[in-house]
């Protein structure tokens, strides 16, 4: 039974129960995909989806370590690691796995995957060489001490070197390049419609129990609710909260709701060059940005109600936020007061800035990315208005905006960050640290917020090993951000699943969503 266990875990999942026979599995899921490429983007639906044909080393069960393709890893010094590696595993192609396929993947992410819009080097930017020592032994140096290996190795996939070497991103969508580890093996792929995945014969742990999963792309949640309820599908994510009362009534139907980490926040632009959405009330550029001014930061921030977003857009599938962790996570700053929706003070903020008649700014939202993003920024565009902010919405498509964000084009971005780890320095590293691809740091820290404070925060939770001493680093980061005004947080999402009754959705300890998750009562 303990075998049982540890492989069921060390896949990354922790199964509710188990099946009598194997049946087949359709899910309908909401995250688009950029790529079949594991390495390629940190996106919500890339990492899903490579959970069904990839392992990491290690694997992060609700913010506890497991094993994956390691057995073990343990702290030699403070700048190396070592960690042995599961013998006897084999690729989905019949091929051994061997340590120069974890050296391949990792060097493969510090060195950049070409076309990456949003990479993963976030999680090896500390590695300075990773060694064979012997066929089951590699040593990991790092250029800083760095406690927070192992948790950062839980994100990133091993892909083959013998597969991947000398192909593309785009041989994984054909599936030529697509040759992992994981339950599952490809059987086809439609981009931007479906994914359908069989087992994988060569799995090194306990069969999954799905023979054959049908991975249904579905981007509008209504579409998502009514496949469900026709018996189209099995299982939907990211359920409508408009649909809830109706599918909480459903008798042929089962919801799962649970608190997440993904926080909903909007990054102002720190770029102090002239932008074409920002100007004055009269459509002329301003001479400089007033996103600058933490006072009218600060103003645009106060202006919004959030409980009256989380009540009447989100009706109650969300939680306000006043900052980037939800409560109980590790990081998150009890003693940060919630954001006091005050209109008035927003006001007297922007006229102490020297902005009393306010100024016209655009704030840019993708339109199939997040649930209710759009409905959302209009209701934020209404409240600054009422300060005088004159807010305009420009809804745009997700391959568009990602790539406009990125290069900090726009005046105000919208962003979901899934805080996936589970402890506030994963986006300390990513969306709050100064820009600086050379050292990973910034990937989609679309705003270029840079705080000399934040920064010198994470060089310092970065190289402390004591655990209580680096959760009051994050929580000290946590009240820089907040007295800067870094980013202006809104919510954190609710994860909602709903099945078909007689099966049980059990998540990951993000907002995942993998076949795995699901098993019969």
């Amino acid at each position: 039974m303990k075998k049982r266990l540890l492989a069921i875990v060390a896949a990354g999942v922790l199964s509710a129960g188990s099946l009598a026979q194997a049946e087949d599995l359709k899910i309908a899921f909401a995250d688009n995909l950029s790529s079949l490429d594991p390495q390629l983007n940190n996106f919500a639906g890339d990492r899903s989806a490579g959970l069904f044909f990839f392992d990491m080393l290690v694997n992060n069960y609700y913010n506890k370590l497991l094993p994956g393709l390691a057995t073990s890893w343990k702290n030699i010094d403070p700048n190396t690691w070592e960690f042995k590696l599961r013998q006897g595993v084999k690729w989905s192609d019949g091929e051994p796995f061997v340590a120069e396929d974890v050296v391949y993947s990792i060097n493969r992410l510090i060195n950049k995957v070409p076309g990456s819009v949003a990479p993963f080097t976030g999680y090896v930017r500390t590695i300075e060489s990773i060694t064979v020592q012997d066929p089951e032994t590699l040593i990991i140096k790092t250029n800083v001490p760095n406690p927070d290996l192992p948790l950062n190795l839980a994100s990133v996939h091993i892909v083959s070197k013998h597969g991947t070497e000398n192909a593309g991103s785009e041989d994984f969508n054909s599936g030529k390049a697509l040759i992992g580890t994981g339950p599952y093996k490809l059987s086809s792929y439609t981009p931007g419609a479906r994914i359908v995945a069989e087992k994988n014969p060569n799995y090194w742990a306990e069969q999954p129990v799905w023979d054959k999963v049908d991975y249904i792309y579905t981007a509008n949640a209504a579409s998502r609710t009514a496949a469900l309820l026709a018996g189209d599908v099995d299982v939907i994510d990211k359920v409508s909260v408009s649909d809830l009362p109706k599918l909480q009534k459903e008798p042929k139907v089962s919801v799962f709701p649970y608190n997440g980490l993904r926080v909903f926040l909007l990054q102002p632009s720190f770029n102090p060059d002239v932008n074409q959405y920002i100007t004055d009330n009269n459509d002329k550029p301003l001479d400089k940005n007033p996103l600058l001014d933490a006072r009218v930061r600060e103003a645009l921030s106060l202006a919004i109600n959030r409980e009256a977003i989380a009540d009447r857009i989100l009706q109650g599938g969300v939680t306000v936020a006043s900052q980037w962790m939800p409560e109980g996570s590790i990081g998150y700053n009890p003693d940060i007061k919630p954001i006091a929706f005050d209109a008035e003070k927003a006001k007297a903020l922007l006229a102490e800035a020297g902005y009393p008649e306010g100024f016209k700014l655009t704030v840019h939202v993708p339109t199939d990315r997040y649930p209710l993003a759009p409905e959302t920024i209009q209701a934020v565009a209404q409240f600054w208005t009422r300060i005088g902010v004159k807010t305009n919405v420009e809804v745009v498509p997700w391959a568009v905006y990602s790539s406009a964000a990125r290069k900090n084009e726009y005046a105000m971005s919208v962003i979901a960050w899934g805080n996936g780890t589970g402890e506030a320095s994963y986006a300390m590293v990513n969306i709050l640290a100064t820009v600086d691809p050379d050292k990973g740091l910034g990937a989609s820290n679309w705003g270029h917020y840079s705080s000399e404070k934040l920064d010198g925060y994470l060089a310092q939770v970065t190289t402390e090993f004591d655990d209580a001493k680096r959760e009051a680093i994050m929580r000290d980061a946590a009240v820089t951000v907040s007295e800067e005004v870094g980013v202006i947080p809104l919510f954190h999402y609710k994860n909602i699943w709903a099945a078909k009754k007689g099966l049980v959705v059990k998540p990951l300890s993000s907002d995942r969503t993998v076949p795995a998750m699901v098993s019969k009562e």
